[in-house]
């Protein structure tokens, strides 16, 4: 699902390109250069640390997730469990910075669909 919602927000909303490689550090780089995470709300929740620090055998850390944030203006993050209508929010790298500082993400910035449904729904218009 990620693989065609990149396509879409790339096309569509950024009205952008995507990222040179798969490795790069971000998804798509906008009109006016700036770079975008497209993270998907599961089943399982939505994550905003680095994916390298994703998976087993893998451990976060907030360093790397801070300079992650640095490095980028946001995420898009689409609720694929809402399928066949996807709704999606654009959040700006500094709301994500806002929720890790204010202890409304997981300790791995891990959370679940219900906490991200909330915080979205909290964002101003």
């Amino acid at each position: 699902m990620s693989f065609l919602l990149e396509r879409r927000i790339c096309s569509e909303v950024l009205r952008g390109k995507l990222a040179p490689t798969e490795g790069a550090g971000y998804d798509i780089v906008d009109s006016q250069g700036g770079r975008w995470e497209v993270r998907s709300i599961s089943k399982d929740g939505v994550y905003f640390s680095p994916s390298y620090m994703v998976g087993s055998g893998r451990h976060f850390e907030e360093k790397g997730f801070l300079s992650k944030l640095s490095e980028i203006e946001g995420y898009i993050l689409s609720d694929i469990e809402s399928f066949p209508e996807i709704p999606f929010w654009i959040v700006s790298a500094t709301e994500v910075l806002s929720w890790w500082r204010n202890a409304r993400l997981g300790h791995t910035t891990k959370i679940s669909r219900e906490i991200a449904l909330r915080l979205l729904s909290e964002k101003a218009p």
